[in-house]
C-alpha cells in the first residue's frame, strides 16, 4: 500500500520547532526522528507514541501536524473529550499563530449550523486541521485531501470507533498517542504489527505521586483534604457514579463545614462544567468531585491531592489517568485509592488495583499497559470478535507466532527480545528491600528481560528511587547482570 510521501523539513518547520520554550528530552527527540522517518516514506505511517502524562506527547504530536501542514495535507486530531479538544485548540491556535494555516474545533459548544458552515470549509480544504471529539467519525465529515490523523487518547476509542476510522486512512498517516494504551492495541505494538515510540524520560523537577491504597475509610478521606488545604492546595474526589455524586458532596459537608465543595459530570450544560471547572482554576473551590470526565484535558496546577472511591470499578489506564491529573506542578502529588470494603473484589481487580500500587514511579505507564495486557488479554487483532484458539497453542507460543509471522510478511529478519536466563542464586532481591513477594517477582521478569545496559540502569534508578539506596550485594548482582548483557 503506497500513501504520500512528505519532503524533509522545511524553514518553517525549524522555526516552529525553535519556538517550543523547553529542550526536547532524548525520547522526545527520537519520537520525533521515528515520526518524522516514518512521514518520509511513501508507506502509510501507522505508529503508537507512548508517554506518561506531561510528559511532552502534545509537542512531539504538534511537530508531525505541522509538517503535513507543510505539505499541503489536511490533519485531524481526535480526541475523546469536548475538554480535552478544547484545551489543543488554544494551544495549537498559540504555537501556530504566526503561520497561515487555519485551524478549526468541532465540539458541542457549537450549533448544528455553525457545525455545517465548519464541515462545508474541511470538504473544500478551507480549513488545514480539524480538533474534534466522535463526531469526526460521522458519515457527513469529509475531507478534500486529507494526509495525517493523529488520536489523542487512543485508549478511549472504541474497536468500532477505529473501524471506522480505516474508511478513510487507509493510505493515509496515523499516529495514536496514550500514557496506557489498551491491550490490543499495546500487543499489536509489542509484536511489531504496528511501529511504536516512547517517551519515557520524566520532566526535570517532577515527582513521582505518592500513592495509598486500601478499604474506603472517611476519616482518611477527611484527614487527607485537611492536609491539602493547609498547604493551600485543591482535591479532585472522584465518584463515578452520577445517581449518588450529590449524596457523596452532602456527606463531605458535613464531615467538612468550613470547605468549598463542587460537583461536575457529563450529564451537566456544557457551559455549567466549563463554569464550575473554571471556579476551580480560580481556587473558589477547594474540593471538585467528579466522575471520570476529569481523566482527560484537565490541568490544575493547585490541584495536588486525588482521592477515588470505589476504584474496583475502574480501569488500570483511567486510574493511571486520573492520578495524573495532581502533583503536575513542583508540589508533591498525592493519591488515595479506595476500593469498597463491603464487596469481594474479583481476581482480575485485585490485580488491577495490585498493578496501580507497583507501578507508581515515574514513566510507570508503559509498564502498566504491558501489565494490563497481561490481565486482561490481547483480544481478536483483526476485529471485534474476542474469538479463536489462543488458549490451544498458550498465549505466549502465539506471540512468537505472530511475531514471526508478521516480520516474514515484511520481509524483514525476526528480532528476538531474548530472555537473560540469570539462576536465581545469580540475582535475587531480599525481602528486607522489597516486602512484596509480587513486587519482587515482577523486579525478576524486568531483569530477566533486559535489553541493554542503559535498561540496566534505569531499572537500578527507578528501584532506588522507589525503596531506597541498595545494599552493596545487591549492587554487586546488577554488576553481574551487566556482564550478561555486555557479553550478549
Amino acid at each position: 500500500m503506497v500513501g504520500f510521501q512528505y519532503g524533509e523539513d522545511t524553514e518553517d518547520q525549524l522555526v516552529l520547532e525553535s519556538g517550543f520554550e523547553h529542550p526536547l528530552t532524548p525520547d522526545q527527540e527520537r519520537a520525533v526522528r521515528e515520526i518524522k522517518a516514518d512521514m518520509e516514506t511513501p508507506r502509510p505511517m501507522d505508529r503508537l507514541l507512548c508517554g506518561d502524562v506531561g510528559y511532552g506527547k502534545t509537542e512531539v504530536l504538534l511537530r508531525a501536524a505541522f509538517k503535513a501542514l507543510e505539505n499541503y495535507k489536511q490533519v485531524v486530531l481526535l480526541v475523546p473529550t469536548t475538554i480535552l479538544a478544547e484545551q489543543h485548540f488554544k494551544t495549537i491556535l498559540k504555537r501556530f499563530s504566526t503561520f497561515p494555516y487555519q485551524v478549526v474545533c468541532l465540539s458541542r459548544f457549537q450549533s448544528k449550523v455553525e457545525q455545517q458552515a465548519i464541515l462545508k470549509r474541511v470538504k473544500c480544504q478551507q480549513v488545514d486541521m480539524i480538533i474534534g471529539t466522535h463526531r469526526l467519525l460521522q458519515k457527513d465529515v469529509t475531507f478534500k485531501d486529507l494526509g495525517l490523523v493523529i488520536v489523542d487518547e487512543e485508549q478511549r476509542f472504541g474497536v468500532k470507533d477505529k473501524e471506522k476510522l480505516k474508511t478513510f486512512v487507509a493510505t493515509v498517516d496515523v499516529l495514536s498517542v496514550s500514557a496506557t494504551p489498551i491491550p490490543r492495541t499495546m500487543y499489536m505494538a509489542l509484536t511489531g504489527t504496528r511501529d511504536f515510540s516512547v517517551i519515557g524520560t520524566p520532566p526535570k523537577m517532577k515527582k513521582e505521586v505518592r500513592t495509598v491504597l486500601g478499604p474506603f475509610d472517611e476519616q482518611a478521606v477527611k484527614q487527607a483534604i485537611l492536609k491539602e488545604k493547609n498547604r493551600k492546595g485543591q482535591v479532585f474526589y472522584v465518584h463515578n457514579r452520577v445517581d449518588s455524586i450529590l449524596s457523596i458532596q452532602s456527606r463531605l459537608s458535613v464531615l467538612l463545614p468550613e470547605t468549598t465543595i463542587d460537583v461536575v459530570h457529563g450529564q451537566l450544560p456544557e457551559l455549567e462544567i466549563q463554569r464550575r471547572l473554571q471556579a476551580f482554576y480560580a481556587h473558589k473551590t477547594d474540593v471538585l468531585i467528579a466522575t471520570t470526565i476529569i481523566e482527560n484535558g484537565i490541568d490544575f496546577p493547585n490541584a495536588n491531592t486525588l482521592i477515588i472511591d470505589q476504584a474496583e470499578q475502574l480501569g488500570v489506564s483511567q486510574i493511571h489517568q486520573l492520578r495524573g491529573r495532581v502533583g503536575r506542578s513542583n508540589t508533591q502529588g498525592l493519591a488515595y485509592i479506595f476500593y469498597s470494603p463491603s464487596k469481594t473484589l474479583t481476581e482480575k481487580s485485585k490485580a488491577r488495583l495490585q498493578a496501580i500500587k507497583e507501578y507508581a514511579s515515574l514513566g510507570s505507564g508503559y509498564q502498566l499497559a504491558v501489565k494490563d495486557l497481561e490481565i486482561r488479554g490481547a483480544g481478536n487483532l483483526l476485529g471485534r470478535e474476542q474469538s479463536g484458539h489462543v488458549l490451544t497453542v498458550g498465549f505466549n507460543l502465539y506471540c512468537h507466532l505472530l511475531e514471526a509471522a508478521i516480520f516474514r510478511a515484511k520481509g524483514e529478519e525476526r528480532r528476538t527480545q531474548g530472555w537473560l536466563n540469570i539462576p536465581a542464586q545469580e540475582f535475587f532481591v531480599e525481602d528486607t528491600y522489597i516486602a512484596s513477594d509480587r513486587e519482587r517477582l515482577a523486579v525478576y521478569q524486568r531483569v530477566q528481560t533486559l535489553q541493554c545496559l542503559e535498561d540496566c540502569s534505569k531499572l537500578q534508578s527507578e528501584l532506588e528511587d522507589r525503596y531506597g539506596v541498595m545494599s552493596i550485594a545487591m549492587k554487586g548482582r546488577f554488576s553481574r547482570v551487566e556482564e550478561r548483557l555486555k557479553a550478549k
